[in-house]
């Protein structure tokens, strides 16, 4: 799997995404997986990010991470995103990123890549399945294979039993209900082995 190449892409107002993004960036590691982990450029005015202290703090924690590019896209054998919810859906920033990628849609670069989404939302039913379901439409769009974890191991259960994608609940505070440390690296893994498999099926 040491020549699988990962890109995992998230959007985080206030740390959570980052923080799977993370688990994610170290179970994909483990895996002897290449990584970069990458975020989607901020669209919201300065103004509202200011409002919010925690956003505010969020920002400038991250502000060295890269942003996600097209060339990381074509880049990958295999995506794994982290998003947050809103209102069931995907945020903004998110779709805008995604309407971008049509050149390499349309040229075929996207296709048996595999992808993988995680998400968080403020209550245990907030649209973290309804935004990875969102996600994952995208890139059945693209012919990219998706590869959820379903209940192929029981660390997803122990986290909440979301078979499309690990979700967590967030409280006011910005501290997570589940402990979902452990199902977000198995994602990362399973997403490596999928992806390892089509790309020695075709060498």
């Amino acid at each position: 799997m040491s020549n699988v190449k990962v890109a995992i892409i998230y959007y985080s107002s206030t740390g959570t995404n980052y923080k799977m993004a993370k688990w994610a960036e170290e179970g994909a590691k483990a895996q002897g997986a290449e990584v970069k982990l990458v975020k989607i450029p901020e669209l919201a005015p300065q103004a509202a990010i200011d409002s919010n202290p925690a956003w505010k703090a969020h920002v400038e924690e991250t502000k060295d991470v890269p942003e996600v590019t097209l060339d990381d896209l074509e880049w990958a054998d295999a995506f794994i995103f982290s998003v947050p919810t809103r209102f069931g859906n995907i945020p903004g920033q998110v779709k805008q990123f995604l309407d971008t990628t049509g050149g390499l849609w349309f040229n075929g670069k996207l296709v048996n890549k595999v992808a993988s989404a995680m998400s968080s939302a403020q209550n245990a039913h907030g649209g973290q399945e309804a935004t990875i379901l969102a996600l994952y439409t995208t890139m059945h769009h693209w012919g990219t294979i998706v590869a959820s974890p379903g209940y192929s191991d029981p660390v997803t259960f122990a986290s909440g039993g979301n078979p499309y994608g690990t979700s967590v609940t967030v409280d006011q505070d910005g501290n997570m209900k589940e402990d979902v440390e452990e199902a977000v690296k198995y994602q990362a893994k399973r997403t490596i082995d999928i992806a390892s498999r089509i790309k020695r099926g075709n060498e």
